[in-house]
């Protein structure tokens, strides 16, 4: 059986590495794991041409948004947070499902977070959509939703309307300035550096949420983890997150139990070979 993932660029992706420590651990011998350059014009005729060899695809953004309409099903959160990041061929048709949704709920919840009565998220983009509904599915009623655009929040807001959410916008300049208020969790789904200035306050105040995730895994730990840290916070990485959406995948791919500890120590040491070029 085949499977990839898609995505432009796409040469940095780790997931090669995770679904094919899986394929090895479960004896999967036939299996083959791919990365394919494939852009938002490109999409539809790769996915429409894939034959019965084919498992299914990961799915980077914006691919994931563009290939809800060549699915002829999408799971409720996939719908709810407007993109797929898995799909799955199956005799019947082709099937779309999020499990970013699932990768964050089991990072924070592997690093030992407690429930969430108040969230704030960094950033509004495609990864955001994915936390808010997570937070959800982790009991909490919304979030705040930090953005340096807030006019380009129109994703969250989307999602927190379809999953019954309420979500807060507050802006990017209370993170520096210290007027935020500190929440029972904290993921930041920002680009590296971004969040500097408010990982700097932590530093010096030590005044940090309980529950910390950052979605950027490498290099790690970020500016963000260590001052959550330093203050206290447990820290749930970006690497668990993939790691934990990975996972998902592969069960949904194979129909297999994911043999997580295969697929974390493959990622491990390709993070350390990266880490030491």
């Amino acid at each position: 059986m085949k499977a990839a993932v898609l995505g432009k660029p796409i040469a940095h992706s780790l997931s090669p590495v995770l679904h094919r420590a899986a394929y090895a651990a479960l004896g999967f011998a036939d299996w083959t794991y791919d990365l394919v350059e494939c852009d938002e014009r490109g999409l539809a005729a790769y996915v429409e041409s894939r034959g019965g060899e084919w498992a299914g695809l990961s799915l980077t953004m914006p691919l994931k948004r563009t290939v809800l309409p060549l699915l002829d099903h999408v799971d409720h959160l996939a719908a709810a947070t407007g993109g797929a990041n898995t799909v799955v061929f199956r005799p019947e048709g082709r099937y779309g499902y999020n499990t970013d949704v699932q990768g964050i709920v089991d990072a924070l919840t592997e690093a030992g977070a407690q429930a969430p009565g108040s969230v704030t998220i960094l950033g509004a983009g495609a990864t955001a959509c994915s936390a808010l509904a997570a937070v959800g599915e982790l009991g909490a009623a919304g979030a705040d939703i930090v953005a340096r655009d807030p006019s380009r929040a129109e994703g969250p807001l989307a999602t927190a309307a379809r999953l019954g959410l309420t979500v807060r916008l507050r802006p990017w300049a209370e993170l520096a300035n210290g007027t935020a208020p500190v929440p029972d969790l904290l993921i930041s789904t920002a680009p590296a550096g971004a969040a500097d200035d408010y990982s700097e306050r932590l530093r010096l105040t030590r005044h940090a949420p309980p529950a910390v995730l950052d979605v950027v895994y490498h290099p790690w730990p970020t500016p963000l983890a260590q001052a959550a840290a330093a203050a206290g916070s447990v820290v749930a990485s970006g690497y668990a997150m993939l790691l934990h959406q990975a996972a998902a995948q592969v069960e949904l791919m194979t129909g297999k139990p994911a043999p997580l500890e295969a697929m974390r120590e493959a990622g491990e040491r390709e993070l350390a070979r990266r880490a030491g070029q």
